[in-house]
């Protein structure tokens, strides 16, 4: 099949996945699952920047027309979408030429682990930060962020386990 169908409906899937199933999820008052940012970790890096950036925004604003947020969702995705390059080239020690060869399923689960907490982290934190919109609430954030992040954290090693094609 060709990438670009697949990316598509690969970004069809994680909004319906989010606004069908895991926005209706909120576990202990404080645990919700955003495994719709899960695209941005395994976007490929051979694609051009603006056109990336731009799929990460309508990404979020897809998610922020379902949830009725006011673009905090598409905010904290285009974040961490425009930042994912800088981790990659830190995390991987990845340079332009070897964007076309990277892929998240042959690099080493410490490294995967660091690259994919560290974006969740900053979504859930500015996320969080804009429903809040407090230093009142600033013990609710931390909380949110953390809780929310250890639970997306294992849906998304979960889903990857679970998905990963044998490689031969």
């Amino acid at each position: 099949m060709n990438k670009t169908i697949q990316l598509i409906l690969l970004f069809l899937f994680f909004i319906l996945l989010q606004v069908l199933v895991l926005n209706n999820i909120l576990l202990f008052g404080y645990i919700n699952p955003y495994l719709y940012i899960s695209f941005i970790f395994i976007f490929p890096l051979s694609q051009k920047r603006i056109p990336f950036l731009t799929v990460s925004f309508f990404l979020g604003l897809c998610i922020d027309m379902f949830s009725n947020s006011g673009g905090i969702h598409a905010f904290a995705t285009l974040f961490i979408a425009y930042i994912r390059l800088f981790l990659v080239r830190a995390i991987f020690k990845k340079t332009e030429s070897d964007y076309l060869l990277f892929n998240l399923r042959l690099e080493t689960f410490d490294k995967v682990f660091n690259y994919v907490a560290i974006l969740t982290v900053l979504h859930h934190f500015i996320l969080f930060s804009f429903i809040n919109f407090s230093f009142n609430n600033f013990s609710s954030v931390i909380i949110n962020t953390l809780l929310s992040t250890l639970f997306t954290l294992i849906l998304y090693f979960l889903g990857s386990f679970i998905f990963r094609k044998k490689l031969s």
